[in-house]
């Protein structure tokens, strides 16, 4: 951490413009986890996130401080949960819905890095620099992508875990049995001490590593099957 803070303020304008976008990265991988959350909602029937004004990708809507700022340093982290109404699902899909919706979040984070690594493949392979501002550029926007690769595939990785409050914790409680269901339940409010015991052990960043370099190998394999590529 110490060290990438010194980067950002000690390569002069390049460490400015990598801290510009991992804040951009930052802004629009939260927003969009957020508002894929909404958007299933919404559509399987539930329209709270749509009058609290949580149906968007403004990030001033979706934001946790302490959330966007472990995302910021670390390359994990949350945003602050868009309210789900489960009975307002169509047809008493109360626990498919929320499977569906909780999975959204993690699946919006994992397509925003299917295009990202589908962008940087075609700039890389297409794009023959001749001037040194395009260059610049070309380095500028490779790095954008490159994060947006990376902090979304982790971000999607570290919600599908099942600890409260996180995404994965709602998955598993949607399927799993009513009495087991209700003890689990017992314990969510000591979900965010097991959350920050976990991100201190060493092999919290091994099991997100493993996982995250398997969702990026699938979508090398998936794009390495596109025709022109």
């Amino acid at each position: 951490m110490i060290s990438r803070i010194q980067n950002w303020f000690g390569n002069g304008w390049l460490g400015i413009v990598e801290l510009l976008i991992t804040a951009l990265c930052v802004f629009l991988s939260l927003s969009v986890h957020e508002f894929g959350h909404g958007y299933v909602a919404y559509k399987m029937g539930d329209n709270t996130a749509r009058y609290m004004g949580r149906l968007n990708i403004n990030p001033l809507s979706h934001l946790d401080p302490i959330g966007a700022i472990c995302l910021f340093l670390f390359g994990f982290g949350w945003a602050k949960p868009v309210p789900v109404n489960p009975r307002n699902f169509k047809s008493g899909k109360f626990k498919s819905g929320m499977v569906w919706t909780s999975l959204a979040g993690p699946l919006s984070n994992i397509i925003l890095a299917f295009f990202a690594v589908l962008f940087l493949t075609v700039i890389s392979k297409f794009y023959a620099g001749t001037t040194q501002l395009g260059n610049k550029v070309f380095s500028i926007v490779v790095v954008l992508l490159s994060t947006l690769v990376y902090m979304n595939i982790n971000l999607a990785v570290f919600n599908l875990l099942p600890v409260p409050p996180l995404d994965g914790s709602k998955i598993l409680n949607a399927v799993l049995p009513s009495r087991i269901y209700f003890k689990i339940m017992q314990y969510e409010q000591y979900g965010f001490v097991l959350l920050i015991i976990l991100i201190n052990t060493p092999l919290f960043g091994r099991v997100l590593n493993f996982l995250s370099n398997l969702i990026l190998t699938g979508i090398d394999i998936i794009i390495g099957l596109i025709p022109f590529l």
